[in-house]
C-alpha cells in the first residue's frame, strides 16, 4: 500500500481537509504527488515555472495521480548584489530545503516532482530530495535568451565599473542594463544556476538531455509532462534518491563540472547534497578529478557563447559522450536505467542529430561549443584546491579564468575587512599591479558568505589589474566570476583563520600548478617557513575579533551553525 493511503487511516481528518480544497473522494484514492517549485515573482528564473507546474499537474491527472502544488520561491543573487541582501543568499539554500522538508513531511506523499532553475533553488531542491528520500525527479527551468550581440547579465558588472570610472556614458550603460535579460529563465552563462541545472542531470535526478534548455521553448512543458509520467514509474518501482545518489554519481557530477568549467559555488553545493545521504565529499576529490578531466565547453563566462548554445550543441549528453571513458556508466538514474543505457537510447533516438539542426541555424558546429576530448580548451578541468599556511583547510580557484602570468606569483598584501572598502580601492586606482587584495570576515560565520562579484568585475574591467593582481577572500564568488579570484579561504577570518592575520605588505605566494597559497614574507621581505610560523603564532596571540555588524534572525542562526566552506557551509 502507498504511504499516502496508509496515513489516511492515521490522520483521520486528512480526507476532510483535502475535500475542503476541492478534492473528490476519487482523488483521495490516487497516488499523491508533491509538486514543489520555486515559482514566484522573485526573478526571471522562477517567474515562468508555474507553466511547468500546470503542465506536470495535467499529465499526472491524466495518468490517475493527484498532485498537490507547493511553492517555496527563491531569491535572486543579482537582485541581492551590492547590499546586505547578499548576506542571505547562501543561507537561503538551507531555509528552502528545510521548508520543503516540512511541507513534504507534514503531509504524506508517495513521490515528488521538484521544479526549479537558479543559484540556490536548484541546490536547495537537490538537498531536500536527498533528505526526504522518496521517489523524486527534478525538472530544471532552463535559461534565458541572450540580449543583443550576445549580451549576458554578468557583463553588466563590468559596464558598471566602466561607468563609475567615467569610461562609459550613462546612456550607453542604461541601454546595456535594459536589454541584458530579454526573457525568463536562469542567467545565460555557465554561472551557478546553469551549473547546478547540469549537476541535477549529471547526478541522475533529471531526465537526460533536459538541463539548460531555452526557457521559452514549448518543449519545456513536454519535459515537465514526461517527468510527471516517469515519476509514477519510480513510485511503482520504489526507486529512491538513496539508490541514485551514490559516491559514483557524485564523482560523475564532479567530472562533468570539470568539463563544463562550472561555478566554484558547486564546491559548496555538492558536498552539502552528499552530506544528506551520508557521503563525505572531500575537497581534494574535486582537485584530483579536475586534474584528469579536460575542460571542453566554450560557454561564458570562461568561454564565448551564451548558455542556450550548450543545449543546442547536445547539452550534457554530448559532454558525457566525450568524457565517457572517465564516467561510471553503470550508475542508476531516474529513468530506471543506467547512465550508459541512457546515452545509448539518446544516440539511437536521434537526439544529437536534432540538436545539430539548431546549430545549423546559427551557422555553427558542435565542436565550436563542446570541444572533442582530443582537442580540449584546457587539458585539466577549471578548478583547483589550494592549501598552505594562508588556507590550512583549503581555498578554491577557477584557474581557467586566471591569466597565465598569475598562475605563479608573489604579491603584496592589501587587506580589507569589507567588500565595499576593497571595491572602492580598486575603482579609485589605489590598488596597483602586484597587489593581493584581501576581503575577509565574509565567510559563513562572518557575514553569511556573500559573493564578491562587483569587486571581481571592477578588476576584470581594468586592463592594468586583470593580469597583475589577485583577489583573495573567505567569502565566495559569483558563478559569473572571471579573473584572478581565490575564495572559500578556510578557516575563515572570524574563526581566527590565518587570513585574519594578514597585514599590509605581507608577501603572498600563489602557485596554482603546485596548489599552494602561502604567506611568505613581511613588509616586502621574504622569510623562512620557520620564521613565518613564529610571526603568525605571535600575531594570533594578539588577534582580536573585530566588532561585526550585529546579526539577528535567521542570519544570526546561520552564523552560529554554519560549517566550514570546504565542507559545504551547511548548517549543522
Amino acid at each position: 500500500m502507498l504511504k499516502s493511503q496508509k496515513m489516511r487511516n492515521v490522520a483521520v481528518e486528512m480526507d476532510s481537509l483535502k475535500m475542503g480544497m476541492g478534492w473528490t473522494a476519487d482523488d483521495l484514492e490516487k497516488p499523491q504527488v508533491f509538486l514543489q517549485s520555486t515559482w514566484g515573482d522573485s526573478h526571471p528564473g522562477s517567474v515562468h515555472l508555474n507553466k511547468l507546474v500546470f503542465a506536470a499537474e495535467e499529465k499526472l491527472s491524466l495518468l490517475g495521480a493527484k498532485a498537490a502544488k507547493y511553492t517555496t520561491t527563491d531569491i535572486c543573487d543579482g537582485i541581492a548584489q551590492g547590499h546586505d541582501g547578499m548576506n542571505y543568499s547562501l543561507l537561503s539554500r538551507e531555509v528552502i530545503a528545510s521548508m520543503i522538508e516540512i511541507q513534504a513531511t507534514a503531509t504524506p506523499f508517495d513521490g515528488g516532482l521538484f521544479i526549479c532553475s537558479c543559484d540556490k533553488g536548484v541546490p536547495a531542491h537537490l538537498k531536500a530530495v536527498a533528505r526526504l528520500n522518496m521517489p523524486s525527479i527534478v525538472v530544471t527551468g532552463g535559461v534565458m535568451k541572450a540580449g543583443p550581440n550576445m549580451l549576458t547579465l554578468e557583463q553588466i558588472g563590468t559596464y558598471s565599473a566602466l561607468l563609475k570610472r567615467g569610461e562609459m556614458t550613462e546612456a550607453a550603460f542604461k541601454e546595456k542594463q535594459h536589454t541584458a535579460c530579454p526573457t525568463c529563465g536562469a542567467c545565460a552563462f555557465m554561472g551557478t544556476a546553469a551549473t547546478m541545472q547540469v549537476m541535477a542531470e549529471a547526478l541522475g535526478l533529471a531526465l537526460p538531455g533536459t538541463s539548460l534548455m531555452p526557457a521559452t521553448i514549448e518543449e519545456m512543458q513536454e519535459v515537465a509532462k514526461k517527468a510527471g509520467a516517469q515519476l509514477l514509474e519510480l513510485i511503482k518501482q520504489d526507486l529512491k534518491p538513496s539508490d541514485i545518489l551514490t559516491m559514483k554519481a557524485f564523482e560523475n557530477a564532479i567530472m562533468v563540472h570539470a568539463a563544463i568549467a562550472g561555478s566554484t559555488n558547486t564546491l559548496l553545493h555538492l558536498p552539502t547534497i552528499a552530506h544528506e545521504v551520508g557521503i563525505d565529499l572531500d575537497p581534494q576529490l574535486f582537485d584530483d578529478i579536475h586534474r584528469k578531466v579536460p575542460y571542453l565547453v566554450n560557454i561564458r563566462p570562461s568561454g564565448t557563447f551564451p548558455a542556450e548554445y550548450f543545449w543546442y550543441a547536445g547539452g550534457l549528453p554530448a559532454v558525457m559522450e566525450e568524457i565517457k571513458d572517465f564516467l561510471h556508466l553503470d550508475v542508476i538514474t531516474i529513468t530506471g536505467k543506467t547512465l550508459g543505457e541512457n546515452l545509448k537510447d539518446l544516440r539511437e533516438s536521434g537526439f544529437f542529430e536534432r540538436s545539430e539542426k539548431y546549430l545549423e541555424g546559427f551557422g555553427l558546429k558542435r565542436e565550436e561549443i563542446i570541444r572533442c576530448i582530443s582537442n580540449p580548451i584546457q587539458k585539466e578541468g577549471a578548478v583547483a584546491i589550494l592549501k598552505g599556511n594562508l588556507a590550512p583547510e583549503g581555498a578554491v580557484v577557477k584557474h581557467s579564468a586566471v591569466a597565465k602570468e598569475m598562475l605563479q606569483a608573489t604579491l603584496s598584501a592589501r587587506p580589507f575587512d569589507s567588500e565595499e572598502d576593497a571595491f572602492e580601492a580598486v575603482v579609485n586606482k589605489t590598488i596597483k599591479p602586484g597587489d593581493a587584495v584581501f576581503i575577509r570576515y565574509e565567510g559563513p560565520k562572518g557575514s553569511g558568505m556573500p559573493e564578491m562579484f562587483y569587486t571581481t568585475e571592477a578588476i576584470v574591467s581594468d586592463p592594468e589589474l586583470v593580469s597583475s593582481i589577485a583577489l583573495i577572500t573567505d567569502g565566495r564568488y559569483s558563478g559569473a566570476t572571471r579573473g584572478p579570484a581565490i575564495g572559500h579561504v578556510s578557516p575563515e577570518a572570524v574563526e581566527g583563520g590565518p587570513i585574519a592575520l594578514v597585514e599590509e605588505g605581507d608577501l603572498i605566494r600563489i602557485d596554482i600548478p603546485n596548489r599552494l597559497i602561502e604567506i611568505v614574507g613581511v613588509k616586502g621581505e621574504e622569510k623562512s617557513k620557520e620564521e613565518m610560523n613564529t610571526i603568525l603564532a605571535e600575531r594570533k596571540k594578539h588577534w582580536q575579533k573585530p566588532v561585526l555588524k550585529q546579526k539577528s534572525g535567521i542570519l544570526g542562526i546561520y552564523s552560529k551553525l554554519a560549517v566550514s566552506p570546504m565542507k559545504g557551509a551547511y548548517m549543522e
